[in-house]
């Protein structure tokens, strides 16, 4: 009899101990279970360090071998003009030209008109942005040298790039995660806690795009980074 008391006091005591440890352990994990998720967002504008130029160059007529010639003689006095205004020789690229026949088509009467048309386009590839951009406003030039330079259509955009991206990455980060802890100290100052560890964190994928349409070559680097904190009592 006297075991029996003896053993149901040891089991009272272990099961009350068992209390205290369950208790403990789900205290703690409440505890761990409050979270607060905030966003971080890091912008900055930059110049555009490089530009891709298209300057294209038209021209029509009855003779294949004349139009050919046109345009061969427009391709030289175009690179002539950029490489004497500093455009590096091996910045410029020079397509191969495209004919159309416009009396192939039997269903409609071009024959009134020229037939062949020919489109031969000169891109610059450049890192020296501020010069190509000053050089664009001075393409009438080649007017009186007999070149008239097509406006750019949709397929011969001028694009602004900016391809520095790397060196500009860190800082972002950590401009971007600054932010992100300031908004959880003022929520967890908010809601009467205490902001804790970090729990999780997710970098977003960086965007570039244009300021607006009228300054294509200054552009705005956006990050925004998520990150998940602990909050203590």
């Amino acid at each position: 009899m006297k075991n029996l008391r003896i053993e149901s006091a040891i089991l009272a005591v272990g099961l009350a101990l068992l209390g205290v440890f369950v208790y403990n352990g789900i205290n703690s994990l409440a505890k761990r279970d409050r979270f607060v998720s905030v966003r971080g967002l890091a912008e900055k504008e930059v110049k555009a360090d490089r530009v891709i130029w298209p300057l294209t160059y038209k021209t029509v007529g009855n003779d294949l071998g004349a139009v050919y010639r046109d345009i061969s003689t427009a391709n030289r006095k175009i690179a002539a003009f950029l490489t004497r205004n500093g455009i590096k020789a091996s910045d410029i690229t020079t397509g191969a030209p495209q004919v159309s026949d416009l009396w192939t088509n039997e269903y409609n009467d071009n024959r009134n008109r020229e037939r062949y048309n020919a489109t031969s386009v000169t891109t610059v590839s450049s890192s020296d942005v501020d010069r190509v951009r000053a050089l664009m406003t001075r393409t009438g030039e080649l007017l009186s040298e007999g070149i008239a330079i097509a406006p750019n259509d949709y397929s011969s955009q001028i694009q602004f790039d900016f391809t520095s991206l790397n060196k500009i990455k860190p800082q972002m980060i950590e401009q971007a995660t600054k932010n992100a802890r300031e908004a959880a100290e003022k929520f967890a100052k908010d809601s009467g806690s205490k902001l804790g560890k970090i729990k999780s964190a997710q970098q977003g994928l960086f965007s570039i795009d244009s300021r607006d349409s009228n300054t294509p070559y200054i552009k705005e680097v956006r990050v925004v980074t998520t990150v998940d904190y602990y909050l203590d009592n």
